[in-house]
This record gives C-alpha cells, structure tokens and sequence, in this order.
C-alpha cells in the first residue's frame, strides 16, 4: 500500500489593511482577516505575505511578489485542478480563520 502525505501550501495575498495585528489581506479576490503574530518581519498595507491557517507566515519581498505569484498559478496549472485547488485552499484559509475568533 502506498502511503500518502498531505501538504499545506503557503497561499501569497496582498495586504490591504491592518490594525493592531490583524489584517485584511486579498487572495485573488477573497479578502480574508490574517493575524500578524508570527510574520517575519513588520508588514505594512501593500505588502504581500503568506498565509498558512489564518496567520502570515511570511513577508514577501517586493522583488519576489511576481515570481511568488506566478509560481502559485503554475502549481494549480499543473495539478489540473486549479479552480477546485484554488477553491478549496480559500475555504480552507476561511475556516482556519474562523476558529480563531
């Protein structure tokens, strides 16, 4: 029997507005509140981060935004999945958030 392994992915969005630590970040058109907790480095309103379970993970760093963003939409390319991929991720991340609060 071959064993398989789940793998979370980091999904990138844009942060469009913050308040203490929490923001508001856009994922293709889902906004989302994330917390700010546990990022790498302070964020500000522009910035693009990861997201993993409700919390940015990560700051992007401007110059790495399009290639981020353009690895993520060839990831989903190559699945064959990418709007259930997609779909599922953002309903995922909405939960995650939820059970937060």
């Amino acid at each position: 029997m071959k064993e398989t392994e789940d793998m979370c992915l980091g999904v990138p969005g844009k942060v469009i507005a913050i308040d203490g630590l929490d923001a508001t970040v856009d994922f293709f058109g889902v906004r989302k509140s994330l917390r700010l907790d546990i990022v790498d480095e302070p964020v500000q309103v522009g910035d693009y981060v990861l997201n993993h379970v409700g919390f940015a993970i990560r700051r992007i760093p401007p110059e790495e935004v399009q290639e981020t963003l353009a690895l993520f939409d060839q990831i989903l390319e190559v699945s064959g999945a990418k709007e259930d991929l997609m779909a599922a991720d953002v309903r995922g991340e909405m939960a995650a958030g939820k059970d937060q609060k």
